[in-house]
């Protein structure tokens, strides 16, 4: 038995054998296309891709206010006049209906127009049509209007606004919520001023001023010589905006801000010119 399988074993052996020798000749006579590989060359470098600095201040931003217990409200970037304008105590002659200041799409009905909204304060009306107070929430998101483009402005930019409907509701406590983002935004040592002011939805209302970053407070052609640059809007929820979405002026009051999110980011950065931000100059965003 032993004999047989030694037998069967030196078969398999020759066999194999010759099939490989076949094999060597086969291929040493074929001319192959493969390319030398120089394993001493050094790898290829991979590059890292990074978040647009726009997106970096906005993520920030929500995360402050994250931390303070706001909730985020999203809504249509195509908004009818009511929920633009008319529930936010803007009288039907107001100039930012004009077309200088708003884009206006089309009419659904002849008197309630489409229009790309020009701030997110419509998803507050949104959130107080269908929420009970206490409410406390931001509305991060992009807005539209018809502005001249500058090294200030744009017309087509990102806004973050703030809501916060309960009893006894103080205007003290809206400045101290500024105080606390602007502080973990910007550094304790940054200087800022509240100014008073006028919105149609709000009442008191104030803008909140920041020491101009380029200039330290000298004057600039950023800050146009005054020192300061404006980074957002605030007051007290005006009654009527209350009562336009069912809720009661009388028991309730509220706070209501605004972020020019492209604002703070040139602040944050040190960018003079807002168009920047957008032109993708790879040599302007391999920076951040």
């Amino acid at each position: 038995m032993i004999f047989f399988a030694n037998q069967f074993a030196k078969s398999i052996r020759k066999y194999t054998e010759e099939i490989y020798e076949n094999l060597k000749v086969q291929f040493a006579n074929k001319k192959t296309n493969f390319q030398k590989i120089d394993i001493t060359l050094p790898g290829r470098t991979g590059y890292k891709g990074s978040f647009h600095p726009v997106r970096q201040i906005f993520s920030e931003m929500v995360e402050i206010f994250n931390d303070m217990g706001f909730e985020i409200a999203e809504g249509p970037q195509i908004e009818d006049e009511f929920h633009n304008f008319d529930a936010l105590n803007f009288q039907p002659d107001h100039p930012a209906r004009d077309m200088q200041d708003t884009f206006f799409i089309k009419s659904d009905r002849e008197k309630n127009k489409l229009v790309l909204r020009t701030h997110t304060s419509p998803v507050q009306i949104r959130i107080m049509q269908t929420q009970k107070p206490p409410i406390r929430c931001i509305m991060p998101g992009r807005v539209y209007r018809n502005e001249s483009i500058s090294a200030r402005s744009l017309a087509e930019f990102h806004q973050i606004e703030g809501l916060y409907i309960d009893k006894n509701v103080s205007f003290a406590e809206l400045k101290a919520t500024i105080m606390v983002f602007a502080r973990k935004m910007y550094g304790n040592n940054s200087e800022f001023r509240f100014r008073p002011s006028y919105f149609p939805f709000t009442e008191p209302s104030a803008e909140i001023d920041i020491s101009c970053f380029l200039c330290k407070g000298m004057g600039c052609k950023i800050c146009k010589g005054t020192g300061w640059l404006e980074i957002a809007g605030c007051g007290m929820v005006h009654p009527n905006v209350l009562n336009n979405c069912g809720i009661d002026a009388e028991e309730f009051s509220g706070y209501a801000f605004g972020f020019g999110i492209e604002r703070v980011a040139m602040l944050r950065t040190g960018i003079t010119d807002i168009r920047y931000f957008y032109e993708n100059d790879v040599r302007v965003l391999q920076q951040f």
